[in-house]
């Protein structure tokens, strides 16, 4: 494994396990989700340099679109459950609680 695929799988790893043990407030897990997507892009492009292809040029370019859209509503839900709950801490955004 080189170097460069070593730090990006464990840029992806520290994101997934961001998100998977420390989910206190609705930023650091929008946060850890844009690591993850960020990782990803760049994994991608590389993979896409390294095969010479046409064929897979416009999948980064679209995983970038998608992850500029999943930032969008992400910080629209941040905004609104801030607005409505006062806080965006992930412990107050339970369902069953009235």
């Amino acid at each position: 494994m080189t170097p460069v695929h070593f730090a990006l799988s464990s840029a992806f790893i520290l994101g997934l396990a961001g998100l998977a043990f420390h989910r206190t407030h609705l930023l650091s897990a929008l946060l850890c989700l844009e690591g993850m997507m960020l990782a990803l892009y760049v994994t991608l492009s590389l993979w896409t340099l390294q095969l010479d292809s046409v064929n897979f040029s416009p999948a980064p370019m679209l995983l970038l679109a998608f992850s500029a859209c999943e930032a969008s509503a992400g910080l629209a839900l941040l905004v609104a459950t801030s607005r409505t709950h006062g806080t965006d801490r992930l412990q107050a955004l339970n369902i069953l609680q009235c």
